[in-house]
């Protein structure tokens, strides 16, 4: 299986930045895509960016122009690059592979999050 942790959550000012990670370990070749999702308190989970294997990107319309999504596929690792940070981005953040063999077929995988607060 895929397990995912992530890392580099802070407390940072308004129009700071911060740089998140994923790491992934066990089957990680198994991988396809992967994705940050967030979630605030009272809100429901969304998609923040996501990479396809293809390293094809898709943002959400909130963070455009102020998040890079990246991935190094020989560390296993999956990046976030926040800037200009705002209130509203104030949530656990969390990481999402996509994972496929014969053996198992489709499997999705999540962190445990890391918490982001942005606040002056």
């Amino acid at each position: 299986q895929v397990h995912l942790v992530e890392s580099g959550g802070d407390l940072v000012q308004p129009g700071g930045s911060l740089r998140l990670s994923c790491a992934a370990s066990g089957s990680t070749f198994t991988i396809t895509d992967m994705a940050w999702y967030r979630q605030a308190p009272g809100k429901e989970r969304e998609l923040v960016a996501a990479t396809k294997n293809g390293d094809a990107t898709d943002y959400a319309d909130s963070v455009k122009g102020r998040f890079t999504i990246s991935r190094d596929k020989a560390l296993d690792r999956l990046y976030l690059l926040m800037n200009n940070l705002k209130f509203e981005d104030t949530a656990v953040y969390y990481c999402n592979a996509h994972s496929y063999n014969t053996g198992w077929g489709r499997v999705e995988h999540w962190g445990q999050g890391t918490q982001v607060t942005v606040s002056s």
